[in-house]
Protein backbone atom coordinates (compact mmCIF):
# COMPACT_ATOMS: atom_id res chain seq x y z
CA UNK A 1 0.00 0.00 0.00
CA UNK A 2 1.28 3.43 -0.58
CA UNK A 3 -0.27 6.50 -0.18
CA UNK A 4 -0.81 10.38 -2.93
CA UNK A 5 -1.73 13.63 -1.79
CA UNK A 6 -3.84 14.79 -4.44
CA UNK A 7 -4.76 18.97 -4.79
CA UNK A 8 -5.96 20.31 -1.27
CA UNK A 9 -3.59 17.97 0.67
CA UNK A 10 -6.48 14.96 0.29
CA UNK A 11 -4.44 11.55 1.20
CA UNK A 12 -6.08 8.25 -0.53
CA UNK A 13 -4.47 5.12 -0.79
CA UNK A 14 -3.40 3.25 -3.65
CA UNK A 15 -1.96 -0.34 -4.34
CA UNK A 16 1.83 -0.47 -3.31
CA UNK A 17 2.60 -0.94 -7.63
CA UNK A 18 1.98 1.79 -9.92
CA UNK A 19 -0.66 1.71 -12.38
CA UNK A 20 1.39 2.58 -15.50
CA UNK A 21 -0.41 2.75 -18.40
CA UNK A 22 -0.02 4.21 -22.13
CA UNK A 23 -1.45 7.45 -23.06
CA UNK A 24 -5.28 7.39 -24.31
CA UNK A 25 -5.14 7.33 -28.22
CA UNK A 26 -7.94 9.14 -29.01
CA UNK A 27 -9.68 12.09 -27.19
CA UNK A 28 -13.45 12.89 -27.12
CA UNK A 29 -14.16 15.28 -30.15
CA UNK A 30 -15.87 18.06 -27.37
CA UNK A 31 -14.96 20.25 -24.30
CA UNK A 32 -17.31 20.43 -21.79
CA UNK A 33 -16.87 23.61 -19.17
CA UNK A 34 -17.95 23.71 -15.81
CA UNK A 35 -17.97 26.32 -13.59
CA UNK A 36 -16.47 25.92 -10.05
CA UNK A 37 -15.27 28.20 -7.32
CA UNK A 38 -12.15 27.59 -7.78
CA UNK A 39 -12.19 28.44 -11.28
CA UNK A 40 -13.64 26.69 -14.73
CA UNK A 41 -12.52 23.39 -16.03
CA UNK A 42 -12.86 21.59 -19.16
CA UNK A 43 -13.92 17.98 -19.70
CA UNK A 44 -13.71 15.61 -22.87
CA UNK A 45 -16.99 14.79 -24.39
CA UNK A 46 -19.19 12.89 -26.97
CA UNK A 47 -22.53 14.26 -27.43
CA UNK A 48 -25.01 13.31 -30.62
CA UNK A 49 -26.50 16.70 -29.76
CA UNK A 50 -25.47 19.86 -28.14
CA UNK A 51 -26.55 20.28 -24.42
CA UNK A 52 -26.91 24.54 -24.57
CA UNK A 53 -29.72 24.52 -27.30
CA UNK A 54 -32.73 24.21 -26.86
CA UNK A 55 -34.30 20.19 -28.08
CA UNK A 56 -37.80 19.75 -27.47
CA UNK A 57 -38.19 16.22 -29.22
CA UNK A 58 -35.84 14.78 -26.51
CA UNK A 59 -37.25 12.48 -24.39
CA UNK A 60 -34.40 10.42 -23.14
CA UNK A 61 -30.54 10.54 -22.55
CA UNK A 62 -28.39 7.97 -22.10
CA UNK A 63 -24.73 8.84 -20.89
CA UNK A 64 -22.22 5.77 -20.90
CA UNK A 65 -19.02 6.06 -18.90
CA UNK A 66 -16.01 4.04 -20.16
CA UNK A 67 -13.40 1.49 -18.74
CA UNK A 68 -10.26 1.61 -17.26
CA UNK A 69 -8.80 2.25 -20.77
CA UNK A 70 -10.33 5.78 -21.20
CA UNK A 71 -11.40 4.69 -24.48
CA UNK A 72 -14.32 6.91 -25.07
CA UNK A 73 -14.72 6.43 -28.85
CA UNK A 74 -15.31 2.79 -28.65
CA UNK A 75 -17.71 2.82 -26.07
CA UNK A 76 -19.48 5.71 -27.80
CA UNK A 77 -19.65 3.97 -30.57
CA UNK A 78 -21.15 1.32 -29.33
CA UNK A 79 -24.26 3.19 -27.95
CA UNK A 80 -24.65 4.70 -31.04
CA UNK A 81 -24.91 1.41 -32.47
CA UNK A 82 -27.36 0.15 -29.80
CA UNK A 83 -29.37 2.92 -30.15
CA UNK A 84 -33.12 1.74 -31.93
CA UNK A 85 -33.24 5.36 -33.24
CA UNK A 86 -31.87 8.59 -32.40
CA UNK A 87 -34.95 11.22 -32.92
CA UNK A 88 -35.80 11.25 -29.10
CA UNK A 89 -32.61 10.38 -27.57
CA UNK A 90 -29.56 12.48 -27.20
CA UNK A 91 -26.32 9.88 -25.98
CA UNK A 92 -23.57 11.51 -24.14
CA UNK A 93 -19.65 9.97 -23.26
CA UNK A 94 -17.83 12.15 -20.38
CA UNK A 95 -14.04 11.28 -20.73
CA UNK A 96 -11.94 10.95 -17.41
CA UNK A 97 -8.32 11.21 -18.37
CA UNK A 98 -5.19 10.28 -16.32
CA UNK A 99 -2.56 12.65 -16.01
CA UNK A 100 0.15 11.12 -18.19
CA UNK A 101 -2.88 11.32 -21.11
CA UNK A 102 -2.53 14.93 -20.75
CA UNK A 103 0.78 15.02 -21.39
CA UNK A 104 1.18 12.84 -24.24
CA UNK A 105 -1.61 15.35 -25.65
CA UNK A 106 -0.10 17.97 -24.91
CA UNK A 107 -3.74 19.75 -22.98
CA UNK A 108 -4.20 22.40 -21.94
CA UNK A 109 -3.93 23.52 -18.63
CA UNK A 110 -7.86 23.67 -18.09
CA UNK A 111 -8.47 20.14 -18.93
CA UNK A 112 -9.11 17.81 -16.45
CA UNK A 113 -6.93 15.31 -15.25
CA UNK A 114 -6.88 12.48 -12.50
CA UNK A 115 -4.26 10.82 -10.47
CA UNK A 116 -4.15 7.17 -11.93
CA UNK A 117 -7.55 5.01 -11.79
CA UNK A 118 -9.15 7.87 -8.95
CA UNK A 119 -11.66 9.01 -11.21
CA UNK A 120 -13.64 5.47 -11.07
CA UNK A 121 -13.74 6.25 -6.87
CA UNK A 122 -15.25 9.45 -7.01
CA UNK A 123 -11.76 11.17 -6.23
CA UNK A 124 -11.25 14.71 -7.29
CA UNK A 125 -9.46 15.53 -10.25
CA UNK A 126 -5.57 16.51 -9.34
CA UNK A 127 -5.75 19.37 -11.80
CA UNK A 128 -6.92 22.23 -12.61
CA UNK A 129 -9.47 22.18 -9.76
CA UNK A 130 -9.92 19.49 -7.44
CA UNK A 131 -13.04 18.61 -8.56
CA UNK A 132 -15.22 15.22 -7.58
CA UNK A 133 -15.86 12.95 -10.97
CA UNK A 134 -19.26 12.66 -9.21
CA UNK A 135 -19.69 16.67 -8.92
CA UNK A 136 -18.92 16.60 -13.17
CA UNK A 137 -21.67 13.81 -12.93
CA UNK A 138 -24.32 16.50 -10.90
CA UNK A 139 -22.92 19.06 -13.54
CA UNK A 140 -23.93 17.18 -16.73
CA UNK A 141 -27.35 15.64 -14.85
CA UNK A 142 -28.14 19.58 -13.92
CA UNK A 143 -27.99 20.35 -17.23
CA UNK A 144 -29.81 17.73 -18.74
CA UNK A 145 -32.54 19.25 -16.40
CA UNK A 146 -32.52 22.25 -17.42
CA UNK A 147 -36.25 22.48 -18.59
CA UNK A 148 -35.13 25.29 -21.13
CA UNK A 149 -33.38 22.97 -23.30
CA UNK A 150 -34.95 19.68 -22.70
CA UNK A 151 -38.81 20.52 -21.47
CA UNK A 152 -39.76 17.19 -22.36
CA UNK A 153 -37.30 14.80 -21.57
CA UNK A 154 -38.22 11.88 -18.95
CA UNK A 155 -35.79 9.60 -19.03
CA UNK A 156 -31.71 9.30 -18.67
CA UNK A 157 -30.13 6.47 -18.07
CA UNK A 158 -26.58 6.23 -16.52
CA UNK A 159 -24.71 3.39 -18.31
CA UNK A 160 -21.51 2.04 -16.94
CA UNK A 161 -18.85 -0.95 -17.51
CA UNK A 162 -16.24 -2.07 -15.88
CA UNK A 163 -14.82 1.48 -14.45
CA UNK A 164 -17.17 2.69 -15.53
CA UNK A 165 -19.41 0.79 -13.09
CA UNK A 166 -17.59 1.37 -10.46
CA UNK A 167 -17.96 4.70 -10.62
CA UNK A 168 -21.79 4.61 -11.23
CA UNK A 169 -22.09 1.97 -8.25
CA UNK A 170 -20.64 4.83 -5.87
CA UNK A 171 -22.22 7.59 -7.43
CA UNK A 172 -25.65 5.82 -7.37
CA UNK A 173 -24.68 6.31 -3.57
CA UNK A 174 -24.07 8.94 -2.56
CA UNK A 175 -25.01 11.16 -5.86
CA UNK A 176 -26.92 14.68 -5.12
CA UNK A 177 -28.51 15.36 -8.64
CA UNK A 178 -30.56 12.33 -8.91
CA UNK A 179 -32.74 13.33 -6.82
CA UNK A 180 -33.21 16.34 -8.03
CA UNK A 181 -34.24 15.35 -11.48
CA UNK A 182 -36.75 13.01 -9.71
CA UNK A 183 -37.97 16.05 -8.27
CA UNK A 184 -38.55 17.48 -11.45
CA UNK A 185 -40.30 14.29 -13.03
CA UNK A 186 -37.16 13.03 -14.53
CA UNK A 187 -36.92 9.24 -14.18
CA UNK A 188 -32.94 8.07 -13.37
CA UNK A 189 -32.25 4.57 -14.02
CA UNK A 190 -28.36 3.26 -13.39
CA UNK A 191 -27.00 0.10 -15.59
CA UNK A 192 -23.95 -0.90 -13.51
CA UNK A 193 -22.12 -3.73 -16.06
CA UNK A 194 -19.21 -5.75 -15.06
CA UNK A 195 -17.01 -3.73 -12.09
CA UNK A 196 -14.38 -4.94 -10.67
CA UNK A 197 -15.83 -4.15 -6.87
CA UNK A 198 -18.81 -2.48 -5.09
CA UNK A 199 -19.15 -0.66 -2.00
CA UNK A 200 -20.70 -2.68 0.99
CA UNK A 201 -22.16 -1.13 3.43
CA UNK A 202 -21.11 -3.29 6.49
CA UNK A 203 -18.50 -5.78 6.91
CA UNK A 204 -19.90 -8.60 5.11
CA UNK A 205 -18.41 -9.79 2.05
CA UNK A 206 -19.33 -13.11 0.83
CA UNK A 207 -18.27 -16.47 2.07
CA UNK A 208 -16.86 -19.75 -0.29
CA UNK A 209 -20.45 -21.36 0.77
CA UNK A 210 -22.01 -18.47 -0.81
CA UNK A 211 -23.32 -17.27 2.16
CA UNK A 212 -22.58 -13.57 3.31
CA UNK A 213 -20.36 -13.03 6.97
CA UNK A 214 -18.61 -10.36 8.53
CA UNK A 215 -15.32 -10.48 6.89
CA UNK A 216 -12.37 -11.20 9.60
CA UNK A 217 -9.47 -10.48 7.01
CA UNK A 218 -6.90 -8.93 9.82
CA UNK A 219 -4.18 -8.41 6.88
CA UNK A 220 -6.23 -6.19 4.68
CA UNK A 221 -6.92 -3.06 6.28
CA UNK A 222 -8.63 -1.43 3.51
CA UNK A 223 -11.76 -3.84 2.86
CA UNK A 224 -14.03 -1.97 4.30
CA UNK A 225 -12.62 1.68 3.58
CA UNK A 226 -13.84 3.36 0.44
CA UNK A 227 -13.93 2.56 -2.50
CA UNK A 228 -15.05 -0.53 -1.12
CA UNK A 229 -16.92 0.49 2.06
CA UNK A 230 -18.00 3.73 3.33
CA UNK A 231 -14.87 4.56 5.29
CA UNK A 232 -12.93 7.18 4.34
CA UNK A 233 -15.25 8.85 1.61
CA UNK A 234 -14.30 11.50 -0.45
CA UNK A 235 -14.85 15.17 0.72
CA UNK A 236 -17.79 14.93 -1.85
CA UNK A 237 -19.99 12.86 0.57
CA UNK A 238 -20.34 15.49 3.14
CA UNK A 239 -22.61 13.87 5.76
CA UNK A 240 -20.40 10.69 6.76
CA UNK A 241 -22.46 9.73 10.26
CA UNK A 242 -24.21 6.00 10.50
CA UNK A 243 -27.15 7.86 10.07
CA UNK A 244 -26.80 9.19 7.05
CA UNK A 245 -25.52 6.09 5.65
CA UNK A 246 -28.37 4.40 6.70
CA UNK A 247 -30.09 6.44 4.86
CA UNK A 248 -27.91 6.48 1.47
CA UNK A 249 -28.45 2.15 1.86
CA UNK A 250 -32.16 2.82 1.64
CA UNK A 251 -32.58 4.90 -0.94
CA UNK A 252 -29.85 2.87 -3.15
CA UNK A 253 -32.02 -0.81 -2.58
CA UNK A 254 -34.94 1.40 -3.70
CA UNK A 255 -33.51 3.16 -7.10
CA UNK A 256 -34.24 1.26 -10.55
CA UNK A 257 -30.83 -0.33 -10.85
CA UNK A 258 -29.64 -2.92 -13.09
CA UNK A 259 -26.73 -5.34 -13.03
CA UNK A 260 -25.60 -6.21 -16.19
CA UNK A 261 -22.66 -9.39 -15.69
CA UNK A 262 -21.31 -11.21 -18.78
CA UNK A 263 -21.80 -14.70 -18.10
CA UNK A 264 -18.40 -15.42 -19.16
CA UNK A 265 -16.65 -12.85 -16.82
CA UNK A 266 -14.71 -15.08 -14.71
CA UNK A 267 -11.15 -14.84 -15.31
CA UNK A 268 -9.52 -14.39 -11.88
CA UNK A 269 -6.53 -12.89 -13.98
CA UNK A 270 -7.73 -10.42 -16.64
CA UNK A 271 -5.95 -7.87 -16.96
CA UNK A 272 -7.70 -5.10 -15.27
CA UNK A 273 -9.69 -7.00 -12.75
CA UNK A 274 -9.32 -5.50 -8.81
CA UNK A 275 -6.44 -8.31 -6.92
CA UNK A 276 -6.04 -6.25 -4.28
CA UNK A 277 -7.29 -7.83 -0.74
CA UNK A 278 -10.22 -5.49 -0.80
CA UNK A 279 -11.07 -6.64 -4.26
CA UNK A 280 -11.07 -10.20 -3.76
CA UNK A 281 -12.53 -9.78 -0.33
CA UNK A 282 -15.43 -9.57 -2.48
CA UNK A 283 -15.03 -12.98 -4.51
CA UNK A 284 -12.10 -13.94 -7.12
CA UNK A 285 -13.58 -12.64 -10.62
CA UNK A 286 -16.65 -9.70 -11.53
CA UNK A 287 -19.24 -12.54 -12.38
CA UNK A 288 -18.97 -14.33 -8.93
CA UNK A 289 -18.96 -10.51 -7.20
CA UNK A 290 -22.19 -9.26 -8.82
CA UNK A 291 -24.23 -12.20 -7.75
CA UNK A 292 -22.18 -11.77 -4.29
CA UNK A 293 -23.38 -8.00 -3.94
CA UNK A 294 -27.15 -8.43 -5.60
CA UNK A 295 -27.82 -10.99 -2.72
CA UNK A 296 -26.27 -8.98 -0.29
CA UNK A 297 -28.25 -5.95 -0.91
CA UNK A 298 -31.57 -8.32 -1.73
CA UNK A 299 -31.37 -10.08 1.89
CA UNK A 300 -30.70 -6.53 3.63
CA UNK A 301 -33.95 -5.45 1.98
CA UNK A 302 -36.67 -7.21 1.61
CA UNK A 303 -39.02 -4.44 0.94
CA UNK A 304 -38.63 -2.12 -1.55
CA UNK A 305 -35.99 -3.43 -3.14
CA UNK A 306 -36.13 -2.21 -6.98
CA UNK A 307 -33.00 -3.34 -8.60
CA UNK A 308 -32.58 -6.28 -11.02
CA UNK A 309 -30.30 -8.27 -12.24
CA UNK A 310 -29.54 -9.54 -15.49
CA UNK A 311 -27.30 -11.93 -17.48
CA UNK A 312 -25.82 -11.46 -20.97
CA UNK A 313 -24.54 -14.75 -22.47
CA UNK A 314 -21.43 -15.34 -24.35
CA UNK A 315 -19.53 -12.13 -22.97
CA UNK A 316 -17.06 -11.77 -21.32
CA UNK A 317 -14.94 -8.66 -20.17
CA UNK A 318 -15.95 -6.93 -23.46
CA UNK A 319 -17.41 -3.24 -23.15
CA UNK A 320 -18.78 -3.01 -26.69
CA UNK A 321 -20.31 -6.21 -26.79
CA UNK A 322 -22.18 -5.88 -23.84
CA UNK A 323 -23.76 -2.28 -24.86
CA UNK A 324 -24.49 -3.54 -28.13
CA UNK A 325 -25.98 -7.18 -26.46
CA UNK A 326 -30.25 -7.38 -26.45
CA UNK A 327 -29.59 -6.78 -22.77
CA UNK A 328 -27.93 -4.23 -22.91
CA UNK A 329 -30.43 -2.65 -25.45
CA UNK A 330 -33.09 -3.31 -23.31
CA UNK A 331 -31.47 -1.49 -20.67
CA UNK A 332 -30.24 1.49 -21.56
CA UNK A 333 -33.35 1.92 -24.40
CA UNK A 334 -36.23 -0.12 -22.87
CA UNK A 335 -36.05 -1.45 -26.54
CA UNK A 336 -36.89 -5.30 -26.70
CA UNK A 337 -36.30 -7.76 -23.40
CA UNK A 338 -33.19 -9.17 -21.83
CA UNK A 339 -33.89 -12.76 -21.91
CA UNK A 340 -31.85 -13.57 -18.58
CA UNK A 341 -33.34 -10.75 -16.66
CA UNK A 342 -34.68 -11.78 -13.32
CA UNK A 343 -31.70 -13.30 -11.49
CA UNK A 344 -31.44 -13.15 -8.08
CA UNK A 345 -27.88 -14.37 -7.88
CA UNK A 346 -28.19 -17.81 -6.47
CA UNK A 347 -26.32 -19.98 -8.52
Amino acid sequence: MRFVVLAGGLLIAFSAVAEHEAPVEHLASKLYTLHTAAGDAQLPLEASENLEREHAEITRAVMIFHGKGRNVEGYYKALRSAAPELRHVILLAPQFLREEDAKAHRLPKEVLRWHEGSWSAGWPAESPVAISTFSVIDALLSDLANRANFPNLTTVVLFGHSGGGQLLNRYAIVGTAPAALAAAGIHVRFVIANPSSYLYFTDDRPQPDGSLAPYRGEACREFNRWRYGPLGAPDYVVDPSPEAWQKRESAYANTDTVYLLGEEDTDPNQRDLDTSCGGEAQGKQRLDRGKAYFRYLKGRHAQDFHQQLWFVPGVAHVGSRMVESACGVAAAFDAGRCATQGGDGAN
